[in-house]
C-alpha cells in the first residue's frame, strides 16, 4: 500500500483541481516538482449530470458527480480531499477595463502589499445588480507618470497607476457552484476562470508574449482569452460547444444520443471533402430494427456546418479585441472538441491565422503515482482545465507566501525603525535630563551669603 500523504505538508503543498464541465466532473491532486513542472498525484473522471453549458442546472445531480470524482482522486493519490480550486465559465461571464491609483506616503519600493492594495480597491467597484467580481487582472502599470511597467515590484515611486481587466459573473451561478461544493463536504479555496486555467496548462510564456489566442472547446461553451505582451488583454465565453455537435448529428442522422457521440468522436470530421464519399458507417437499429447506414462525408458536413460557426464567433471576439493583427503565435486550440480531426486545417482556413492542437502535458513531471495508461492519458486536451486549476492553485499559494513574507519583513523592519527612533529620544532625553541635573547640582552649592554680598 502507498504512504498516505498529508496536507500539512508546507513548503510543497498539495493542491487539488476541480473543473466543473458541461460533459464531466474532473479532479487533479498535485504538487510543484521542480521549477515548472507539476507532479500529478492522482485524478478523478465522472460524467456530468446536472451542468448545462457551464451553469449548474441540478445542484443534486452535480453534487453527486463531483463526489464520485472527487473519490476516485482519492483513492489514486491517497489523499484527503478538502480544499479545491474550483473553475468557472458560462455565458454570463462578463469582462471590463478599468484603471486605478495609489498615492504612497514615501518613495520607498512597491511591494507586493502595494499591488494588493490596488487591486483590492478594484474589488470595491459597483457593478450592475446580480453581479459579481470573480477576477482583477492587472495589466500595465505607470509609476510616477512613467507609462508600460509590467513588473513595478521593486521599482521606487510615490504614485502608482494600473489598468485592469476585470471578469464578472452572476451572482446566483457563482452561489450555486459555491453550494454543490459545499454539499459535496468541500472547501473552495478559489474561483478560476476556465481559460485563464486552460491557459496555463497549454501556453507558454514566449506565446504569451508574442500574441496568442487560446480557444478553449468544452462540451457545453467555447472559451476565448487573447494574450500579447505577455498580458491578458481579452476574454469571452461563447454558448456552443461539442454537446450542439453532437445534438446535430442525433437530429440530422436521426440516431440516439450516445450513438450520435460515438460517431463524432470515431469518425468525425471538421472537413467534409476530406472524406471519401463511399466510405459508411453501420449503425445498428433500435430493438431489432434494421441497421442504418450513413455516409462519413454526410457526417462531416454536418459536423463543419456547427463548426464553422464556433469559429466565426471565436473570428468575431478576435476582431472586437483590436488584437487581430498582433497574434504573432496565432490561435492554440484545447479542450474535448479539440481532438476533432482537420480542426486545425478549418480554422486556418476560416481565420487565415495559424493554429495548433495545445496538450496540457508540458508542465507534467513523471511520477510513480500513476500509471502508465493514466499519465498518457492525460496528455489529451480534455485535461487542460483541470491541469490549469492544479497550476493555478500552485501559483495562488506562492503568491501568498511571498506577500506574508514580505508583510512580515516590513512589520519588522518598521519595529526596528520605532526602536531606533526610540532609542534617539531616550539618548535625547538623557543627554537633557543630565544638563538640567548639573545646573540644578551646581544651583544649590551657591552659597546664600553670595547673593547676599552682591546685594
Amino acid at each position: 500500500m502507498k504512504p498516505r500523504i498529508t496536507e500539512n505538508e508546507k513548503e510543497n503543498p498539495i493542491i487539488v483541481g476541480l473543473d466543473i464541465g458541461t460533459t464531466k466532473i474532473c479532479v487533479t491532486v498535485g504538487r510543484r516538482s521542480g521549477a515548472n513542472k507539476i507532479e500529478l498525484l492522482g485524478v478523478g473522471k465522472a460524467e456530468s449530470a446536472g451542468v448545462n453549458r457551464g451553469v449548474v442546472a441540478n445542484i443534486q445531480k452535480t453534487v453527486g458527480s463531483i463526489r464520485e470524482a472527487v473519490s476516485i482522486a482519492e483513492g489514486q493519490s491517497n489523499v484527503d480531499i478538502k480544499v479545491v480550486n474550483v473553475g468557472i465559465a458560462g455565458q454570463h461571464i462578463k469582462s471590463i477595463q478599468h484603471r486605478g491609483i495609489l498615492t504612497k506616503n514615501d518613495d520607498d519600493e512597491i511591494g507586493r502589499i502595494d499591488v494588493e492594495r490596488l487591486i483590492s480597491d478594484m474589488y470595491k467597484l459597483v457593478l450592475p445588480p446580480g453581479e459579481e467580481i470573480i477576477h482583477v487582472l492587472p495589466q500595465e502599470f505607470t509609476i510616477d507618470n512613467e507609462p508600460g511597467i509590467k513588473e513595478p515590484i521593486g521599482m521606487a515611486g510615490r504614485r502608482v497607476e494600473a489598468n485592469f481587466h476585470i471578469i464578472s459573473g452572476r451572482v446566483t451561478d457563482i452561489k450555486n457552484i459555491k453550494r454543490c461544493v459545499d454539499n459535496s463536504e468541500l472547501e473552495v479555496s478559489s474561483l478560476v476562470l476556465e481559460p485563464l486555467a486552460s491557459s496555463e496548462a497549454v501556453l507558454d510564456e514566449e506565446e504569451k508574449t508574442a500574441g496568442v489566442v487560446l480557444v478553449d472547446i468544452g462540451g457545453g461553451t467555447t472559451d476565448v482569452a487573447i494574450f500579447h505582451e505577455g498580458i491578458i488583454r481579452h476574454t469571452a465565453v461563447i454558448p456552443l460547444g461539442g454537446n450542439i455537435v453532437t445534438e446535430d448529428i442525433r437530429q440530422g442522422c436521426a440516431v440516439l444520443r450516445n450513438q450520435a457521440e460515438q460517431l463524432k468522436v470515431r469518425y468525425g470530421s471538421a472537413l467534409a471533402d476530406e472524406n471519401k464519399d463511399n466510405e459508411v458507417i453501420c449503425v445498428p437499429g433500435i430493438r431489432g430494427r434494421d441497421a442504418k447506414e450513413i455516409s462519413v462525408k454526410n457526417l462531416a458536413y454536418i459536423i463543419q456546418a456547427r463548426m464553422e460557426e464556433i469559429i466565426e464567433h471565436v473570428f468575431y471576439e478576435i476582431k472586437s479585441s483590436g488584437y487581430e493583427d498582433k497574434l504573432i503565435a496565432g490561435i492554440v486550440i484545447t479542450g474535448g472538441g479539440a481532438q476533432l480531426k482537420h480542426l486545425v486545417q478549418l480554422v486556418e482556413y476560416i481565420t487565415g491565422i495559424d493554429c495548433r492542437i495545445g496538450y496540457p502535458n508540458e508542465y507534467l513531471a513523471k511520477t510513480d503515482m500513476l500509471t502508465k495508461q493514466v499519465f498518457d492519458e492525460l496528455k489529451s486536451p480534455l485535461y487542460a482545465t483541470g491541469i490549469g486549476l492544479l497550476i493555478k492553485g500552485i501559483q495562488a499559494f506562492e503568491e501568498d507566501e511571498a506577500t506574508t513574507i514580505e508583510a512580515t519583513v516590513k512589520r519588522t523592519a518598521t519595529k526596528g525603525k520605532v526602536k531606533e527612533i526610540a532609542e534617539k529620544q531616550q539618548k535625547k532625553e538623557s543627554w537633557f535630563t543630565k544638563i538640567i541635573s548639573d545646573f540644578i547640582k551646581d544651583d544649590t552649592n551657591i552659597d546664600d551669603d553670595t547673593f547676599i554680598g552682591k546685594k
